[in-house]
């Protein structure tokens, strides 16, 4: 396995790194304590074809491999992981939703919004009463017209429900929305392009979380909201297969985003060992210290070459669910190590939002849990190694 970068990947990785330290950086701290990131930055990233990443041109997109696409999140999430949320569910989780799954009318009016920064897009699954178990998932689409022959193209939908913690809720300008057409169970479900100011959608901002403040998260309401035919992607009743492929992906955006995290946390405590003194000489200089420090290094090496793997198995076309999982798992639970290691070099001045530490492990905790808890992740892998389902 060649693990260089080529010239284009690290082209990449260059521009995103300083668009990270230029645009985001600066910032996080006090985006972080008004709850909403800069909306301008969504522009931008659009401009730099960061919302773009892997969709074909003739869309929009800017093309490029899964890899470059992993580099571009890290650096994100090193500098505001709730800036790459953003970029992981409207491009992750919808964006190329839309690319694998719909049809051309679909792919030419959305992706070149999405792609350029224009629109916003969320992903709406989880409800107040189904995260984990979302086979089961309770928001109902029944044709307007019940003559209508359900395997007949045409005529409207209406879809009511309520979805729970959705990312960019309140700013996308389309919801992926997941609705029950039919039988209980994952084989009844079915996957919507609704327009967020489609009349009878209500949304409302969820405050007061613990990290990813900056990132608009938000309860959707459906109450008869009127779609036609055509805004349907995918068939009838496929709706949790196009969403649990966007997950494997996502998760693999999810184990990108933490390498950023455990990055910065080994910045900070590098820069900060190094800076402070105590007993008269470098805190770097002991060795407890130094065992800090090195636990985030292995930490974030480990886990960057996890998630390259997934990058490296989808261009090539591999099975990747398991290796996603694996890499989701391990980042995660490496970035909240990582950023309470970090925490512990900077001493008390870490438990101050002053300093950057105390950020990075909020936002590192809820990286164990969505888009797959790490109990989750335990069971997928599990069932891959055994066949046998446990719960």
């Amino acid at each position: 396995m060649d693990l260089q970068l080529s010239e284009e990947q690290a082209a990449v990785r260059a521009l995103a790194a300083d668009f990270t330290d230029r645009e985001i950086a600066p910032h996080a701290a006090a985006w972080d304590r008004a709850e909403s990131v800069d909306r301008s930055v969504i522009s931008k990233l659009g401009k730099l074809g960061f919302l773009g990443l892997t969709i074909p041109e003739q869309y929009g997109g800017s093309g490029g491999d899964h890899l470059a696409y992993c580099l571009v999140l890290e650096e994100l999430g090193r500098g505001d992981s709730a800036v790459r949320g953003i970029v992981s569910v409207s491009l992750g989780l919808v964006g190329k939703s839309i690319s694998g799954y719909g049809t051309e009318e679909q792919k030419r009016h959305w992706l070149p919004r999405l792609c350029a920064g224009e629109a916003l897009a969320c992903f709406a699954l989880t409800e107040p009463g189904t995260g984990s178990d979302a086979a089961n998932l309770t928001t109902r689409a029944v044709r307007e017209d019940e003559g209508t022959t359900r395997s007949k193209s045409g005529g409207h939908w209406l879809i009511s429900g309520t979805k729970m913690f959705i990312t960019n809720g309140t700013w996308a300008d389309l919801a992926l929305v997941f609705a029950r057409t039919g039988e209980p169970g994952h084989r009844g479900v079915t996957a919507f392009l609704v327009p967020t100011d489609t009349p009878g959608l209500t949304r409302r901002e969820i405050h007061g979380k613990l990290g990813l403040r900056g990132q608009a998260t938000a309860e959707l309401v459906l109450d008869q909201v009127r779609v036609p035919d055509s805004a349907r992607l995918g068939a009838e009743g496929k709706g949790f297969g196009v969403a649990m492929a966007a997950l494997a992906k996502g998760r693999m955006s999810v184990a990108a985003g933490c390498v950023g995290i455990i990055q910065a946390a080994l910045n900070a405590a590098v820069r900060y060992a190094g800076e402070r003194e105590q007993f008269g000489k470098p805190i770097a200089s002991y060795q407890l210290v130094q065992e800090l420090i090195s636990d985030i290094s292995v930490d974030l090496d480990a886990a960057r070459l996890l998630t390259w793997r997934v990058a490296d198995h989808i261009d090539r076309g591999l099975p990747f669910g398991t290796e996603s999982s694996v890499a989701k798992l391990f980042a995660s639970e490496a970035a909240v190590r990582a950023a309470n290691n970090a925490l512990q070099v900077f001493g008390g001045y870490g438990f101050i939002d002053e300093y950057p530490v105390g950020k990075l492990l909020r936002d590192a905790r809820v990286m164990t849990l969505y888009e797959g808890t790490s109990q989750i992740q335990k069971l997928l892998i599990g069932r891959s190694l055994t066949g046998v389902n446990a719960f």
